[in-house]
Parts: structure tokens; C-alpha cells; sequence
């Protein structure tokens, strides 16, 4: 396996071993036991990066935390530290002292993991306090398998000589992340979105500095991959101080999902203020008067029971209306478009009623979004793009204001882009968009939406319409639709390429393709009727 960080497959070499030593454990259950491991991996490789560089310093001293709160590094016990555990994966009688208790007990390995982890939230109470698994010493687990998986993580090397971070456990938990969602189905897509669906949000969205939310934020996927584009995006020289102009803010209502979250945003050392609360965003907005500048979300579809009494007068539906209490769709829409800047604009992943429903009162909620300039852009996916759900979906994209953002003014219009087409499969059940086809979906929005001077600088062509693809529609065509928002209506269908042969011709020739199978059809009629008969006489 490589661990140099060259070698893009190596997380899947690395899942896959892994997945070995899963044995009967419900990838559900076994996913907190790797993910566990990998971050304890990640913080103790980058205190160990952290504590060289201190004793290479003539008055540092590498065991003082503070030393490390200042370099914003965990700062990992003696009793956590990774040398540690690999060097007693096979212990099954070893005496540590309990971080809890400061007395002297005896565990296996399982024990002294759960004993890292209360030694590490101790140690660093502000950011990580109740977000670890602390049940490996449980009697249900195969401590031999917990030792294996111990020293497999064990070669993965995330610093390189010079110590910079290569990042190489930050993608293995992404991707650890993505194939625990594939083996649990429809539970997966509970917490992971597909990356190259929140991939193509970002890029649509382009959060270059400013304050991202998601109100639903699952394991946090949407927030890594925003700082993924300003990486990808920004000076090489000042990556680091370019990730700091922007502040990320998250709630999530599932607790177990929160800890992957505050997991999978500290091994790709991200800051983000991570609310949890069992009520959820309705019921118990955690952010009540902040505005963001992005807003990306892909909120649980279609849910029935949000709805409270004390909702009824939330000035969230101030803007467009009082939500169906018996589906959250439009709760979520006008939840994020309340909390948005007057610049700000935001992504929503949504099933595709939302598009056209009108139960309910949803048609008139979306006819008010329209006629107020909320809905920016449209996007319908392709079918299988998610764990969770076979339903097919869409992309809302919302903007406070049309006119600002330093894009090109798009009052009283929308653009319709359907991507349905799109996407690989990569595997029996799952499709992808590749990095083709997120770039054609965003390079038409980034068309669509820019000024001439600023396309001429990013080497965009104009935008144009695209029959079978892309169309921008004036408010009030999309009102003699009834205020449909469903791309496939105002797209149209793809120009057929003319090859150059006469129509006459062609209806000739499929005329006579038409008649030569007619007269296949009845040779073979005729061979059955006869093999029939013969059966007969023989019966």
C-alpha cells in the first residue's frame, strides 16, 4: 500500500483490508470503530510532527500543552500517543492508570483505546469533550481484530520528512466515510452526501471567504469540500491564510452523526462552530440571528413529522408563507433563505416533487419565491447519485439578491440545467458525475450568471441556451407553466447532429430495415407453429 500520498487508490486499498477484518460486525457498528482509529491516528501523528519541531527548538519545551494550543494541534498524553498503542495492539494484561479515576487498572487493547480517548477529550475539553467512541473495551468486540486494525493504520504515513501534512488520513476518512455509507444503504445516506454531488454545489456556490452553514450538516462533508475549493482555488503561497476568510458553522440533530462530523472536520484541521441538539433546526435554530453567506444543504427528504405548534408564527416563513405541516421541504427552503445575507446565495439538495407539487399549499410558496427573485438556478440529477434513496432529486440554488455578488444582473430570470443524462456508473447500484460533467453543469451557471469582462478573464464563452441542457427562463414564462421549476419543460429537446443524408432517403431505408424484420418476425412465426404441431402429434 502506498503511503506517500502519490498513489490517489491507495484509500480504497486501505477500506479494503480494513473491511477484512470487519468479519460479522454490521458496517453500521464498525464504522465508529475505524473512524475512531483514523482520528486517533491523525491527531497523534500531528502532536508527533508538532513535538519534533518543539525539540528542535533551544527553549521549547515539546511537553508543555500550550506549546501546542498556539500551533492549533491537539495536544495528545503519553498514554494516547500512537506509539503507544501499536506497540500494545496484541496486550491483553496491561496496566495503565485510568485518566478518569487515576487509579491503576489492567485492559486489553480495547480498554486502552477507550483510555486514549478519555485521556484526549480530558486534554482538550473545549473541542472535543463527549465527541469520541469510548467502547472498544466492550466484551462484543474481537480484540484481536481491533489489534490487526491497529497496525494496519500503522503504516499510513500522513507527515512527509519536511512536515507538512500530506493529508492522507484527512481523504481516508473522507473515503472510509463514503464506503461505510455504500455498505449500510439506505442508513448511509443519512449522514454522507455523495462527493461529487456536494462537489458540484461548491463549485456552483464558489465560497471563497464569508460564513458557510448547513443546517443539516450530517458528517460534514459539504464543509470539507469548501475548504477543498479554496485549496484547489487559491494561491498556493497563501492557501492557509485564504481557508482562515471563511467561518463554518453546522447543527445536526443526530448526535451519533454529530461526533463524525466534529471527527471528520478535525482530521482535516477545519474550525467550525458544530451545534447538536435532539430538537433540530425547526424546533431549535441554533444560530437564530446569524446571516450566512453560503448556505449548502441536503436536508432528509420529504419528512412528515417536523411540524409543531410553535412554529406557527416563526418569522422563517415570513418571506414566502407558512410551510405544509405534513412535509419539510419548504421548510428547509425558507429556513436557508431567512438565514442568508443580503448577498447570499445557497445550494439545496431536494427530491424532485418539490419542483412541481402542488399539495398543500406548495404551489403557492414556490409561485411567491419566484415572483420575489429567490430561486437563481435549477439543476435535475440523474437517478442512483445517492446512498439513501432512490428518489429521484434536484438542486434549488437560492440568491438574496440577483443583482449583486459582482455577477451579471439576472433579475427575473432562472436558468434550468438538466444533468439527467450525466454521470457514470461505478458500480451496480451507484452513479458519479466526473469531473467533466460538474464542470460542464457549473461552467453553464458561471456563464450564465457572469459579466462579460468577468468570463473574457476565466476564459468562459458567453452563456447561450442548449437545447436538451440548459435554458434561462423569464419569470413570466415560468408563470404560464404554472410555476413549475422542473428543467426538463423549458429545456427542450437536443439538436439531432444532421449527417447529411436526404429525409427521403432515410424514411426509405427504414422502411425497408422495417420490412425485412417484418419478414424475419414471419419465418420465425412460422418455425414455432411447426415445432407446436410436432409436439402435438407426439403428445
Amino acid at each position: 500500500m502506498a503511503t506517500n500520498g502519490t498513489d490517489l487508490g491507495f484509500e480504497a486499498e486501505l477500506f479494503k483490508a480494513a473491511d477484512k477484518l470487519r468479519g460479522n460486525l454490521e458496517p453500521s457498528e464498525y464504522k465508529h470503530v475505524a473512524l475512531g482509529l483514523i482520528f486517533l491516528k491523525y491527531i497523534s501523528d500531528a502532536f508527533d510532527t508538532q513535538h519534533a519541531r518543539l525539540e528542535a527548538e533551544e527553549f521549547a519545551d515539546p511537553e508543555d500543552p500550550e506549546e501546542y494550543l498556539a500551533a492549533r494541534v491537539f495536544w495528545v498524553p503519553p498514554l494516547a500517543r500512537w506509539a503507544n498503542l501499536k506497540a500494545n495492539a496484541r496486550a491483553r494484561d496491561l496496566e495503565i492508570v485510568d485518566p478518569t479515576t487515576g487509579k491503576n487498572r489492567k485492559v486489553d487493547i480495547g480498554g486502552l483505546i477507550d483510555a486514549a480517548m478519555e485521556a484526549i477529550e480530558k486534554a482538550n475539553e473545549s473541542t472535543l469533550k463527549g465527541v469520541l467512541p469510548k467502547d472498544y473495551g466492550r466484551p462484543q468486540l474481537d480484540k484481536t481484530m481491533i489489534g490487526d486494525l491497529v497496525m494496519l493504520f500503522s503504516d499510513i504515513g500522513m507527515h512527509s520528512t519536511d512536515g507538512q501534512s500530506t493529508d492522507l488520513l484527512g481523504r481516508a476518512y473522507e473515503y472510509f466515510l463514503s464506503g461505510f455509507a455504500g455498505a449500510e444503504g439506505r442508513r448511509g445516506g443519512e449522514f454522507f452526501t455523495p462527493r461529487s454531488v456536494v462537489r458540484t454545489m461548491v463549485e456552483m456556490l464558489e465560497p471563497y471567504k464569508g460564513r458557510v452553514y448547513d443546517p443539516c450538516c450530517g458528517s460534514g462533508g459539504m464543509f470539507v469540500q469548501s475548504e477543498k475549493f479554496i485549496e484547489d482555488h487559491a494561491d498556493q503561497k497563501d492557501v492557509e491564510k485564504a481557508k482562515r476568510q471563511i467561518s463554518i458553522y453546522g447543527q445536526e440533530r443526530n448526535h451519533t452523526t454529530w461526533k463524525l462530523a466534529k471527527m471528520n472536520l478535525a482530521v482535516r484541521g477545519i474550525d467550525a462552530e458544530i451545534a447538536w441538539n435532539n430538537e433540530g433546526s425547526f424546533t431549535k435554530d441554533h444560530f437564530p440571528n446569524l446571516k450566512f453567506d453560503y448556505c449548502l444543504a441536503n436536508p432528509p427528504f420529504n419528512i412528515s413529522d417536523w411540524w409543531n405548534e410553535s412554529l406557527a408564527d416563526d418569522p422563517r416563513w415570513q418571506h414566502f408563507g407558512t410551510p405544509p405541516a405534513g412535509n419539510a421541504n419548504y421548510a428547509w427552503l425558507s429556513h436557508i433563505y431567512h438565514h442568508l445575507a443580503p448577498r447570499g446565495t445557497a445550494g439545496v439538495v431536494l427530491a424532485n416533487g418539490s419542483m412541481s407539487s402542488q399539495s398543500s399549499g406548495e404551489g403557492e410558496i414556490r409561485q411567491r419565491m419566484i415572483e420575489k427573485d429567490a430561486v437563481d438556478c435549477m439543476v435535475a440529477l440523474p437517478g442512483q447519485l445517492f446512498y439513501s434513496t432512490q428518489i429521484p432529486a434536484c438542486l434549488w440554488f437560492l440568491a438574496r439578491d440577483k443583482s449583486a455578488n459582482g455577477h451579471r444582473d439576472r433579475r427575473g430570470e432562472v436558468l434550468f440545467i438538466d444533468a439527467r443524462k450525466l454521470g457514470t456508473m461505478v458500480d451496480r447500484t451507484r452513479r458519479e458525475f466526473s469531473a467533466d460533467d460538474i464542470a460542464k453543469i457549473t461552467s453553464a451557471y458561471h456563464a450564465w450568471r457572469g459579466k462579460p469582462e468577468a468570463l473574457a478573464a476565466s476564459g468562459l464563452t458567453p452563456y447561450e441556451d442548449v437545447p436538451g441542457f440548459c435554458a434561462s427562463v423569464s419569470n413570466a414564462d415560468i408563470a404560464k407553466q404554472g410555476h413549475v421549476l422542473t428543467p426538463g419543460r423549458y429545456v427542450g429537446a437536443e439538436d439531432i447532429a444532421d449527417d447529411g443524408i436526404p429525409f427521403a432517403d432515410k424514411f426509405a431505408e427504414l422502411r425497408a430495415a422495417l420490412a425485412e424484420q417484418f419478414a424475419d418476425g414471419r419465418v420465425l412465426e412460422a418455425r414455432i407453429e411447426e415445432a407446436l404441431a410436432g409436439v402435438r402429434e407426439h403428445g
